[in-house]
């Protein structure tokens, strides 16, 4: 179960940082829930990457801890490529199902201005 863990957290960011935005539809269940978005689905993580990818094309996800326990994963990462901010930290916890990820927690220290 481990491997298949980290197997997923790798392809998930790997995607991201590829733009393979399509590529949600086999890394994610299709009830995924995400808590920071309040959304489900795997079209909701394809929304979410489009846009911040729109918004800023060079971002690329660097993984820099990761922690797997049975079928759930805790991972840091850093986030670079967004003008105007030191690299990002970014703490996401997700728990796998039948090989994708079903539920998915996050932090970030992106600074949101009002």
């Amino acid at each position: 179960m481990t491997d298949d863990v980290r197997a997923a957290a790798w392809r998930m960011y790997a995607a991201f940082n590829a733009h393979e935005h399509t590529a949600t539809e086999e890394i994610f269940t299709t009830d995924f829930f995400s808590h920071p978005l309040g959304a489900t689905g795997p079209e909701s993580v394809t929304r979410a990457w489009q846009q911040f990818h729109e918004a800023f094309p060079d971002a690329q996800v660097i993984v820099e801890d990761m922690v797997v326990e049975g079928n759930t994963a805790a991972v840091r990462t850093s986030v670079r490529g967004v003008p105007g901010q030191r690299p990002l930290t970014m703490l996401e916890i997700f728990r796998l199902r039948d090989g994708r990820i079903a539920e998915l927690w996050a932090l970030s220290s992106l600074r949101r201005d009002s």
